[in-house]
């Protein structure tokens, strides 16, 4: 693959739209007429769409696709599928059926395209689903990702801005992946570091969401293209505020080094900006302010949860996710929607 690189430089996640020009586009579309069954739609900023079919049965609906992070096409295809599965699991479904997202070049070998699918495919089936069927055009460039669908009950919808004063705020992946691949790209990432950071893409938030159905969560998300800080401000939805402390929240080390040498994604400069004058710190160094604003492909899931619960719950969720950790707590609306502070 050396002669043929795949990544680009907004490979992934980092490829998304800014927030703000993002929202400043969908405010202005046509709304229509309410449809009372449909429980959550694009106007609430959520991770998916869900539609109530039965007082038990609501349908989730989501779909993402991206141009590539990484040289092996094979891995490219797991991330990018595990990447659009974990919306599904973000709103406390279960996966049903997905189908293939394709854009591709005509002259590029096909065999590279078989190689993505086959990896996308395999996270399918392990997520539980069945591959259905899918789209594919001719395009400049690779993209590649999944519409998916599931299912959840209309009581057990886990909605991303939920949380509620005195929840604490638990996260099940390290933080930096963005960083990481921006290093690799420009030749800086170890071996090591690049390992790292595609064993956390490729690993579907399916176990973390089976082990919290366990439990009272409030709200959850998942933390992709906006970093860790974007998708908290949904979260918080203008209606709290929240501590997060930087010494517990898990972060990839390299990305760290990477963050001091500048080597950052204008993804992640565009999510700054965003949440300019809405987020203090308090003696947090740079690079960590940097892993805060990072954009992630295929990241963790974030949620709240009753602090009395926090603890059995940790004890279950570090069995199948050992990164997981508690990073913070929300707390009733204050000037500064979210502090960082470097210890608790």
């Amino acid at each position: 693959m050396a002669e043929e690189k795949l990544f680009c430089s907004t490979g992934g996640c980092t490829a998304k739209l800014g927030a703000g020009i993002l929202s400043r586009v969908l405010e202005r579309l046509p709304k229509g007429e309410k449809d009372p069954n449909l429980l959550i739609g694009f106007d609430s900023k959520d991770d998916a769409a869900v539609y109530q079919l039965s007082d038990d049965i609501a349908v989730v609906q989501t779909l993402d696709f991206f141009p590539p992070m990484v040289e092996d096409p094979y891995t490219f295809g797991k991330i990018a599928a595990t990447n659009a599965l974990s919306d599904i699991y973000a709103m406390g479904g279960e996966v049903k059926t997905a189908l293939n997202i394709v854009c591709f070049p005509e002259s590029m070998d096909l065999n590279i395209l078989g190689e993505i699918m086959r990896g996308g495919s395999e996270k399918v089936i392990e997520a539980g689903g069945t591959l259905a069927g899918g789209h594919s055009i001719a395009d400049a460039g690779v993209k590649y990702g999944l519409s998916v669908t599931g299912v959840v009950h209309p009581s057990k919808i886990l909605a991303n801005n939920a949380v509620q004063e005195g929840d604490v705020l638990i996260l099940t992946k390290p933080l930096g992946v963005g960083i990481i691949c921006c290093a690799n790209r420009v030749g800086e990432a170890s071996e090591l570091a690049m390992s790292k950071a595609m064993e956390s893409m490729t690993t579907l938030n399916k176990y973390a969401a089976e082990c919290i159905r366990n439990y009272p969560v409030h709200g959850c998300t998942d933390v992709t293209g906006f970093g860790f800080l974007g998708h908290l401000h949904e979260m918080l939805d203008g209606n709290v505020s929240c501590n997060i402390y930087a010494d517990q929240v898990p972060v990839f080390e390299e990305a760290l080094g990477y963050a001091d040498d500048f080597l950052l994604t204008a993804a992640g400069q565009r999510n700054r900006n965003f949440a300019e004058g809405r987020v203090k710190f308090e003696n947090v160094e740079f690079a960590m302010e940097e892993v805060l604003f990072d954009p992630q492909t295929s990241g963790g899931l974030l949620f709240s949860v009753a602090k009395e619960e926090a603890d059995a719950l940790m004890e279950d969720l570090k069995k199948v996710v050992p990164a997981a950790a508690i990073v913070g707590e929300i707390t009733k609306k204050t000037e500064t929607e979210i502090t960082i502070k470097a210890h608790k």
